[in-house]
């Protein structure tokens, strides 16, 4: 998360010396609107954070630290996931909310940035007491909360059955008000758009297949005239056999081995997965829906035992869970937690393309590391947006009382993040930028048109 302010540091200097920058200002009346972008982009507009006081079925009482940050409206409502893990602190939370700011900025989504989040490991409390939880969230967060002022969603930890829960609470305490849009990620029958739960992990594998097949097939020739680090690293990837690793194997790992699975584009196969607690490894290529299965019959975990193995006839050599980063493979899959590839372990990575499911698994050190060797990153902020985009969809059906099928859903989530891929790769293999800093920059050039047009830098 380190990595990410000082990308954003870097993006604001860059775009003041852009001549697209306030094109309209001059001298020391630009160079004030520069300092006012600066402070309105570094420090969230709001935080809120608060100790949940839930009665554990044992009877005791405990305390929970609970954060919502809204770092900024100006595009739209506040918008962003509510993730239930013990590491959650209000750093992490304010970084991940200007991320959204950001990231919903560069897809053109009329959102702001918000974040949420619940200090707990959720498999240590009982369903009834996950229940009390999201309902005491949805109670001390009330005010903030709305289908136009803040819009959580699910994030690490949490799922539509988190979501259906948090809303049916906002419905009780807006009793005659419009609830539906309160939450996004819901369940069908409650709401939910089509394809939701999947979107993220369709998301991130069709960044990937979209920049590794469709775009460089259409700008090969000119590809191959640049001297751009990167663009030689896709080039060299796009027509071989592609050995993937994918780190987390939840509801956005697991989605993205599946569409790796189905795609006729590419000519790749999953040879590793891993969880929290076992890496799975077969040279020849995983059976992706079987584990899917296994997972599914065993509250997400993967299977860490031969005999597991040979019941459901998984063939796959267990290994340990930290092996993966460092695996002989070409293509890296992030989509576990943040910080995952480090000092530490940056120098025996060994993948030459890394696609961020997860937010900010890199961290300053080890990402300024593998771009200097060539290593191609399709960061969180492009790769992993399938989420949001689809909570757009959501937010926006439940307005209209017109629900899409799922071939619609998935269809306008290409279209949208074609769209964005359209405008940024052009710009990254025709410049040195990394592809996170050319992202950023997009972004913050963005935002300062419309935060100067409303009158907010000055």
């Amino acid at each position: 998360m380190q990595r990410q302010q000082s990308i954003i540091e870097e993006s604001l200097k860059a775009v003041m010396e852009d001549e697209d920058f306030l094109p309209d200002l001059k001298y020391q009346s630009r160079e004030q609107a520069y300092k006012s972008l600066v402070a309105l982009l570094s420090t969230p507009n709001h935080v809120h954070k608060s100790y949940l006081r839930v009665p554990m079925e044992d009877g005791q009482i405990v305390r929970i630290p609970a954060f919502r940050i809204q770092h900024s409206d100006t595009v739209g409502p506040y918008k962003g996931g509510i993730r239930f893990h013990e590491s959650v602190h209000e750093d992490e939370v304010a970084n991940l909310a200007k991320l959204m700011t950001l990231k919903n900025a560069l897809h053109e989504l009329p959102f702001g940035g918000g974040k949420g989040g619940v200090g707990i490991n959720p498999k240590d409390y009982s369903v009834k007491e996950l229940n009390l939880i999201c309902k005491k969230y949805v109670q001390y967060f009330n005010d903030i909360l709305g289908p136009d002022k803040d819009i959580p969603a699910p994030d690490v930890g949490t799922g539509e059955r988190e979501m259906d829960w948090m809303m049916g609470e906002f419905k009780a305490l807006h009793p005659g008000e419009p609830y539906r849009n309160s939450f996004t990620g819901k369940s069908i029958v409650n709401g939910g758009s089509l394809g939701r739960r999947e979107s993220t992990g369709k998301g991130v594998y069709f960044t990937f297949r979209y920049m590794l097949h469709d775009f460089l097939k259409n700008n090969k020739d000119w590809l191959e005239g640049t001297d751009n680090i990167f663009a030689k690293t896709a080039l060299d990837h796009a027509d071989k056999e592609l050995k993937m690793a994918v780190q987390g194997f939840g509801n956005l790992g697991s989605v993205a081995a599946l569409e790796s699975r189905k795609c006729d584009y590419l000519n790749n196969k999953v040879v590793a997965v891993s969880d929290a607690n076992v890496m799975l490894y077969n040279r020849e290529g995983l059976d992706i829906e079987a584990l899917v299965e296994f997972t599914n019959q065993n509250d997400g975990d993967l299977p860490t035992e031969d005999q597991q193995l040979e019941e459901h006839e998984i063939q796959a050599e267990i290994r340990d869970r930290d092996e993966l980063l460092t695996m002989d493979v070409d293509v890296l899959f992030l989509a576990a937690l943040e910080d995952q590839i480090h000092e530490g372990n940056m120098k025996d990575i060994q993948a030459e393309i890394i696609v961020e499911g997860a937010n900010g698994p890199i961290t300053e050190e080890a990402d300024k590391h593998l771009a200097d060797n060539g290593v191609l990153i399709i960061p969180d902020i492009l790769a992993n947006a399938g989420g949001v985009i689809v909570s757009f969809y959501e937010w926006v059906q439940g307005r209209e009382a017109r629900f899409m099928n799922e071939d619609e859903v998935f269809e306008r989530l290409f279209d949208k993040m074609k769209h964005t891929m359209d405008t940024i790769l052009p710009q990254f293999f025709g410049d040195p930028f990394p592809l996170r800093q050319n992202c950023y920059i997009h972004s913050v050039m963005k935002l300062s048109n419309i935060m100067y047009r409303q009158g907010k830098l000055y």
